[in-house]
């Protein structure tokens, strides 16, 4: 009787460890760029995420560009980026599907405090690019392909100029937050999103001193990574991902993501919007 009973249990057992592993829900790999990762935004929404819908994230944090390369090899379940000339080229290369607006915030120009190129002086967005070539004051830029770099080289592009080569123009290589700590380091100028240097304020010299153009806009999408074309990509997970970061719920995450420690927000929610509401072609 004991032994009839022992193997009962020891069938119980492995019932209920059969019913667990069939019910675990696969991990989802999340492309991201820097900019949502060193500022915070993650940290808080991804917890969430995994409460309500069970799935574990695992997250890569890269620049705009390296993050479509990634999904254009089929490394990627779902992408978070802001770059959205290469997302819609992204979308008609077959590699993406469902690409949906999710928030959005801007970029400014970060400098020391000293301001020896006199941004703060200058009334427009090219005004400020031509007077830092011309001062030949330190500019830090990221020089990776991210959607702030590619901004970058657009803004410089846009002001008849090309500081590549130039003594003073400094390319990092890495994310957001590195640039603003070497930027920092140098006494240098930076573009970068308002929502990270809000988060690297306290542990950089350096002060907002251009602000406030429409070109300066950032704007996120989420993209699902085409299954039809990477037949591993976990959609499911992708598309619960792409519901929850565009819910309610979700938005309101992003709303209210940096108002008690910065006393505003680091983005602002649109998935009720179009990206014409905001401007983007």
């Amino acid at each position: 009787m004991k032994k009839l009973f022992s193997v009962l249990l020891v069938v119980a057992f492995l019932l209920v460890s059969c019913t667990a592993e069939s019910t675990q829900k696969p991990d989802l790999l999340l492309v991201s760029t820097t900019s949502t990762q060193d500022s915070g935004l993650l940290d808080v929404l991804l917890p969430a995420f995994t409460a309500q819908t069970g799935y574990n994230v695992q997250l890569v944090a890269v620049g705009s560009g390296q993050a479509l390369k990634i999904g254009e090899q089929g490394n990627a379940d779902v992408i978070l980026l802001h770059s959205p000339a290469a997302e819609k080229e992204f979308i008609a290369n077959g590699f993406g599907i469902d690409r949906r607006l999710v928030m959005h915030n801007d970029f400014v120009i970060v400098g020391p405090p000293s301001d020896p190129a006199a941004l703060r002086t200058k009334p427009t967005l090219v005004d400020s690019f031509k007077v830092i070539f011309s001062s030949t004051a330190t500019f830090v830029s990221r020089g990776d392909e991210s959607g702030t770099h590619v901004k970058e080289l657009t803004l410089w592009k846009n002001a008849g100029l090309n500081p590549s080569g130039q003594p003073w123009y400094l390319e990092t290589g890495q994310g957001q937050g590195a640039t603003l700590s070497i930027a920092s380091e140098k006494g240098g100028y930076a573009l970068t999103d308002r929502g990270t240097f809000l988060a690297y304020k306290n542990n950089v010299d350096l002060e907002i001193l251009f602000e406030g153009d429409p070109a300066l806009l950032n704007v996120y999408h989420i993209i699902t990574v085409n299954p039809e074309k990477f037949q591993n990509t976990n959609l499911e997970g992708a598309r619960a991902f792409a519901d929850f970061i565009t819910s309610p719920e979700g938005q309101k995450i992003i709303a209210e993501f940096g108002v008690a420690q910065y006393g505003e927000p680091l983005f602002f929610p649109d998935a009720d919007k179009t990206d014409a509401d905001l401007g983007l072609p």
